[in-house]
């Protein structure tokens, strides 16, 4: 990383930010071309879920090449100021790199849906699914084999919880 105090090193926030963020966007190569998709997923124990149509081009990309790169950001804010040359952004994103296995077996489909729904807040007494639907998509596991995160220099002064973004 060329800016390496931007750098984010500490696990505890690479997990919180595999944890609380809600996209997932993952670069693919189709024929020597960069091919990129956002997907919900839902993320435990290093490894990365995420349900799909069980044909498409994506299942075609993964399926001649299943490595693949990830970006994640848990929040990106543009900071508006009274000069142009004072806006910035302010933002904390991970980059990794992992290989996509399509998950078949039935109890892992139907645990890998129960992360995917309570990473978005479901309550576990309602996160039951029929058979029919599990057997409608495939699921792709993506264990985590390397992590990268950044934040911007301006993090740390700016309110998150009281929405600061934009102000100022």
């Amino acid at each position: 990383m060329k800016k390496k105090r931007l750098e984010i090193t500490d696990k505890a926030i690479l997990e919180t930010i595999l944890k609380e963020s809600e996209i997932c966007r993952i670069a693919m190569v189709d024929n020597g071309m960069p091919y990129l998709l956002p997907f919900n997923y839902g993320y435990k124990n290093n490894c990365i879920y995420i349900h799909a149509a069980l044909t498409g081009k994506k299942m075609d990309v993964l399926t001649v090449n299943p490595n693949v790169c990830f970006e994640i950001e848990q929040k990106a804010e543009i900071v508006k100021r009274d000069l142009a040359c004072r806006w910035t952004t302010t933002f904390r994103s991970i980059v990794g790199y992992g290989k996509v296995e399509i998950v078949t077996d039935f109890e892992q489909k139907n645990r890998a849906m129960e992360i995917i729904m309570t990473h978005y807040g479901a309550p576990p007494e309602i996160v039951h699914f029929e058979e029919k639907h599990l057997r409608s998509v495939v699921i792709l596991k993506l264990p985590i084999d390397s992590l990268t995160g950044k934040q911007s220099s301006n993090w740390d002064t700016v309110d998150h919880d009281h929405q600061a973004f934009g102000k100022p």
